[in-house]
């Protein structure tokens, strides 16, 4: 008799270095071996120029596991995996790796952008909430008094009770912190050409222009994509609607960001910032966004880390037990949802 085949898919992981070990727990490992049939001790960092390893589990691989560092999927990596169908991206953005060669080929894509976008958004909540009850601002001063202080008159107005918060971009983080913004009472605008005014208040926000909406708020939130079209979208004109003393948070890309534009506003003092990117992401040494004392700069973590990377991996396992058993994913990419978002 001859043996029954397994009919689980088999799956190779594609990613950076080092990256398996901070993304999969052993009981990820054990669900993964569990769904399918591979190798958790062979992790591929470059399809473009494999060893004979890697070449056989390409060679037959229905599904490619990715994170962070994946090899771009181009045409001579394809031609090496004829049976490959599927890629399930166990993070964000798929637009390093995925080629117009996968879209040709008609490969299924997922990603665990959804999951990536909660993180996000609860930095985004937690850093709204500090900057209107000015907590960055009191911080600083009370670091220089280091005594008495009259706070009540230097935190004169500060507060969250009916603050207008402006959202840039109906992304999913931007839907994310809209979501999270309910609980809470503040006044929520949003900008986004492709949400039209129904669409917004069915989300229980107001539709407004970009500049309207730069001018009403107490703070604005980035969350578009980094695409030609959005290049410096919050420029001079836009800081210079902004309300004196609000604030502007980047936890988007940097270049949407006028910066040269945002150091006229934030060195004086006018205006404050919550920066987790900036452009290039690596500021130079002498930037004044490391000491300016309205500037709150972090090292882009808001995204997932630590324990939060754990998120992605049940997503994107969730994702491969549904190929498993036949049934499409619940967060597949298009090519066409490429171009409105990161």
């Amino acid at each position: 008799m001859h043996p029954t085949p397994d009919p689980r898919p088999s799956v190779l992981l594609a990613m950076g270095p080092d990256i398996y070990e901070r993304l999969f727990a052993q009981r990820h490992r054990d669900r993964l071996t569990a769904l399918a049939r591979t190798d958790p001790t062979l992790v591929a960092h470059d399809l473009a120029d494999p060893g004979p390893r890697v070449a056989a589990a390409l060679a037959g691989a229905d599904v490619l596991l990715t994170c962070w560092g994946a090899t771009p999927l181009t045409p001579p990596v394809l031609a090496a995996a004829p049976r490959l169908k599927a890629v399930v991206h166990a993070a964000g953005s798929v637009k390093h790796h995925i080629t117009d060669a996968c879209w040709d080929r008609g490969l299924a894509v997922s990603s665990a952008a959804g999951a990536n976008a909660l993180p996000v958004a609860e930095y985004t909540l937690a850093t709204i909430l500090l900057a209107n009850k000015r907590v960055p601002h009191s911080a600083h001063v009370y670091r220089e008094v280091r005594g008495d202080h009259d706070w009540r008159a230097e935190l004169d107005g500060a507060g969250n009770y009916h603050r207008t918060v402006g959202i840039v971009g109906a992304s999913r983080i931007g839907r994310r912190v809209i979501e999270l913004l309910r609980p809470f009472d503040l006044r929520v605008l949003l900008y986004d050409p492709f949400v039209g005014a129904e669409e917004a208040a069915r989300m229980g926000v107001e539709a407004v222009a970009l500049d309207e909406l730069c001018a009403r708020a107490d703070v604005v939130s980035v969350h578009a994509p980094q695409l030609p079209a959005t290049r410096h979208m919050i420029g001079a004109r836009q800081l210079a609607l902004m309300r004196t003393g609000s604030t502007l948070i980047n936890t988007a890309r940097g270049s949407l960001i006028d910066e040269a534009a945002l150091l006229d506003e934030v060195v004086p003092g006018r205006l404050h910032a919550v920066l987790d990117v900036t452009d290039p992401e690596l500021p130079p040494a002498d930037s004044p966004f490391y000491e300016l004392p309205n500037v709150l700069l972090t090292p882009h973590v808001a995204g997932s880390l630590g324990n939060e990377l754990h998120r992605m991996t049940d997503h994107a396992l969730d994702e491969l037990e549904r190929y498993a058993r036949g049934l499409p994913f619940a967060e597949p990419v298009r090519p066409t949802d490429l171009d409105r978002s990161a």
